[in-house]
């Protein structure tokens, strides 16, 4: 049964599912009612980073565009430009063993695409969550509930997982950023 998470709260993956290698991490989300016009595309993003935080290379940043790193250790399974449907809308798959051993944190972020241009935000987003999968028994571990709290925000950090004395902790983090995928590639050390 799946651990839920709130915001904040940081949980141990890999101490507590022992021989734990390869997980999907599936993030989801639905749209309120929007009447601009445009379509709705959230994308989902993944900042590999090293100890300080920071990106090192580009290969680290993976998104739709750019579907893996060089190891092929995470990998975006693909782009969903509707959030039509159940469950998860994009998903990651990430080989917790092969992580590059520069890389100490995993960030999971989503953002909106032209949001600015289609005056579109979080605030018009809803039951947003993520949730972690192991690939070996298809078991859901954990499952954090983004909630409701956002209103301007056209990006978002949802959690990330980072290495802590030689395993896999996850961090519900759920902070939102109001200059989307931009602002977010600053925090992480890309131009």
């Amino acid at each position: 049964m799946a651990i839920n998470l709130s915001k904040g709260q940081k949980i141990d993956l890999t101490k507590t599912n022992p021989g734990l290698s390869k997980i999907t991490v599936g993030l989801g989300w639905d749209t309120n009612k929007y009447d601009g016009g445009k379509d709705f595309d959230l994308d989902v993003s993944v900042f590999l980073a090293n100890a300080g935080g920071k990106v090192t290379k580009e290969s680290n940043f993976i998104f739709f565009n750019n579907r893996q790193n060089e190891n092929g250790s995470v990998v975006h399974t693909g782009d969903n430009r509707t959030g039509e449907g159940e469950g998860d809308d994009e998903q990651i798959q990430v080989d917790l063993l092969n992580i590059p051993a520069d890389v100490e944190k995993i960030a999971f972020t989503i953002t909106i695409y032209d949001a600015d241009n289609r005056k579109q935000n979080f605030g018009q987003v809803s039951r947003s969550y993520v949730r972690i999968v192991n690939d070996l028994n298809n078991e859901e571990l954990i499952r954090f509930d983004l909630g409701e709290d956002f209103s301007i925000e056209t990006g978002v950090i949802v959690g990330e997982l980072y290495r802590h004395s030689g395993e896999w902790k996850f961090n519900a983090i759920g902070s939102g950023y109001k200059d989307g995928l931009e602002g977010l590639t600053r925090q992480f050390g890309l131009q």
